[in-house]
Order: C-alpha cells, then sequence, then structure tokens
C-alpha cells in the first residue's frame, strides 16, 4: 500500500470486521477478542492506524486522511462491519461515508468522545507540538506509553501488547505514537452519523469517564450501554465485543 500499515489478520467466515483501535495505542490491544474469533463467525482485519504502532506516519493527519489510508484494507471485501474505538470509532464512521471507498454494510462506534472543553483541545493541540520524548529504559517509556493509551491499571508494562507501542533506538526508548495525530482536534460524530451510508450506532461503556452514556445518548439516542465497562471496554471485557460484533453481524 502507498502508506504502509502493520496489519493483523484471522478468523475465518465471508464477512470481516475491521478493528480500529484508539488514540496512541495499537491494534494488540483488541488480542483477547482476536483469540475469541479465531473460529469465526467472521474474519478480523486490525491495523495499527497511521502514525501508530508500527504503521508509517502521515504528513498530516485529518479524519480524512487517516481513513484513506485505511480503506484500502476493504476496498476488496464484499461485506464489512467496523468496530472502532474512541478515534478508531470516529475513523469507523469516516469510513461508512462511503466517501473513501469500500463499501461497509455496518459501523460502531465505541467510547467516542463528543463533548470537549475548549482546555481538552488545547492540551491535546499542545502535546501534539512536542518532540517525542526519549526514556532511557523500556520500563519507564512502557508506563508513559499506557498512560498516553488510556491502558494503565489494565495492560502490564511486560505485557506483549505493549510491544509495538514502543520503539526502541541506540539512545533509549520512544512511544510508537506520531504526537502530532493529536492534532485530529474535535470530532463532528453527528454529522458522520447523518452522512453514513452504513447502518450505524455508538456504543460506551455505563463507566466510561471520558464520555458518559448520557452525552452519547444526546448524540445517538440508540446508543448501546455497556454495563460495568470504561472507556476500554474492548479490552476490559472482549467477550462483551464479541457479542457486539456478533450482533452487528446480524
Amino acid at each position: 500500500m502507498g502508506d504502509r500499515l502493520r496489519v493483523q489478520r484471522g478468523g475465518s467466515g465471508d464477512a470481516a470486521v475491521l478493528l480500529l483501535h484508539g488514540l496512541g495505542a495499537t491494534g494488540d490491544v483488541w488480542q483477547g477478542v482476536h483469540e475469541q474469533l479465531a473460529n469465526g463467525p467472521c474474519r478480523w482485519i486490525t491495523p495499527d492506524l497511521p502514525g501508530h504502532g508500527g504503521s508509517d506516519s502521515l504528513p498530516r493527519y485529518t479524519y480524512g486522511h487517516m481513513a484513506a489510508a485505511l480503506a484500502e484494507l476493504i476496498e476488496d471485501e464484499e461485506h464489512v462491519v467496523v468496530l472502532g474505538h474512541s478515534l478508531g470509532g470516529v475513523l469507523g464512521l469516516t469510513l461508512a461515508s462511503g466517501w473513501f471507498g469500500g463499501s461497509v454494510d455496518r459501523a460502531c462506534g465505541l467510547g467516542i468522545k463528543v463533548a470537549w472543553s475548549a482546555a481538552e483541545l488545547s492540551g491535546a493541540k499542545s502535546y501534539a507540538e512536542r518532540p517525542n520524548k526519549m526514556y532511557l529504559g523500556r520500563t519507564e517509556a512502557a508506563e508513559r506509553y499506557l498512560k498516553v493509551s488510556g491502558l494503565g491499571g489494565l495492560v502490564d508494562v511486560e505485557d506483549s501488547r505493549v510491544d509495538f507501542g514502543l520503539v526502541g533506538t541506540p539512545d533509549g526508548w520512544r512511544l510508537a505514537c506520531d504526537p502530532r495525530t493529536f492534532a485530529v482536534g474535535r470530532p463532528d460524530v453527528p454529522g458522520l452519523l447523518a452522512a453514513s451510508q452504513a447502518e450505524t450506532v455508538l456504543a460506551v461503556g455505563e463507566q466510561d469517564q471520558m464520555c458518559s452514556s448520557e452525552q452519547v445518548k444526546e448524540v445517538d439516542p440508540n446508543a448501546i450501554v455497556l454495563p460495568g465497562l470504561g472507556h476500554n471496554a474492548h479490552v476490559e471485557d472482549p467477550g462483551a465485543m464479541v457479542k457486539l460484533i456478533t450482533d452487528l453481524l446480524s
């Protein structure tokens, strides 16, 4: 592909589910879901988003540029369901518009932050403008990666799911994520839902601290609330995600 992506694939079946991770993370956060989908009912396609993990960076990060890079993954697929988390959820809705090629049957945006304060937007822009800090040891870098990706307390620093979130160099360790990805800005979720050519739905963990179920339901009254789960519901309970995927497929 023109913009090289690290992509994991597996499972079996005619339909494919495109699994998109959130800002700062990698496709490895879907590992538990991969394991449960190993024998069907669908194939799964899980990239590292542009500028994340083992995927190449982009000259510029917008929802459109990132979605265009991902669209190549589904252009030859006949039946596609997209399940994206946070930033990945916005990109899933963007792909569902059909603007960038490929055909999506259904799309679910999980844990999309729909309410932003001026301070939050300013903080994200400030982070995007900082150089990628170098850390002397892997542990320190891993701890920072888990914090930036929102996985702190869910994944151990020695877990293999951390590996592609880090880059080792002769001078030390840094995060694999391009800081400039944090400058994508506030997503127009209502606009994306209106523009979608696919069946779409939002989902949110009942205990999500980044986006409350009340906020999400203001945008999508049919939003799915996942009992007892937080922002990283796909990491906390892969089984709940498999059920969600099965429902989307049917």
